[in-house]
């Protein structure tokens, strides 16, 4: 992943407004209806500050979680989040890299991290959660992806307060079209964009039983 989320003070601009961003309630909780609630392992690619994750094991609470992150300012603030959680195991990675060995999965999620890889590791990624999926898991990204046109990027832009000179520069953003392929092209099963506005969108897709 670029360097800027080796900065500090990126990291910490992105959470000040990550809160702030439209409808991200909404289609958090789009998310959190179809990871199962009996979900024994769950792991959370590019973790952050833990947002997701402390939100799935609100009605998960006894799930083994893993949280993964590479950003020394985001894994400072998900191990305090998390430092009374038992369950909960902190790993620094950076998904340009081949997921570690970490076993296999219920659910597989991700937040506003993976459009920041190269298409191609992307695609690589995608297959590597595949593979870590029990048979019936599912894979859940929400996602800040490509809008057709540089007009409607520009107004999502606005929609979200950013002028196109504060664009973080470690976006690598893909439309959902070419996402969703790739997902069927590897195996998943059930695949569809599950909740869109403008540049947001929640992809999902479940390891065939």
């Amino acid at each position: 992943m670029t360097s800027t989320w080796t900065s500090a003070d990126h990291a910490l601009q992105y959470l000040a407004r990550a809160d702030k961003i439209p409808h991200r309630t909404e289609v958090e909780g789009v998310l959190l209806e179809h990871v199962p609630k009996t979900a024994k392992r769950i792991l959370d690619l590019g973790t952050g500050d833990g947002r997701l994750l402390g939100l799935l094991k609100l009605e998960r609470p006894d799930a083994e979680s893993v949280a993964l992150d590479f950003s020394d300012t985001m894994l400072e603030k998900v191990r305090s989040r998390f430092a009374e959680d038992p369950t909960i195991t902190i790993v620094e990675h950076n998904l340009e890299q081949p997921l570690p060995d970490l076993g296999s999965f219920d659910a597989i999620v991700s937040s506003f991290a993976i459009h920041h890889l190269p298409d191609k590791r992307k695609r690589e990624l995608y297959q590597e959660i595949g593979n870590r999926l029990i048979p019936g898991g599912i894979f859940c990204n929400l996602e800040h992806v490509a809008s057709p046109t540089q007009q409607l990027h520009e107004h999502f832009m606005r929609a979200i307060g950013y002028s196109p000179e504060e664009e973080d520069p470690a976006n690598i953003l893909l439309d959902v079209e070419t996402q969703l392929r790739w997902l069927r092209e590897l195996g998943f099963a059930d695949v569809d964009c599950y909740w869109k506005w403008l540049e947001l969108a929640l992809l999902i897709g479940y390891k065939p039983v």
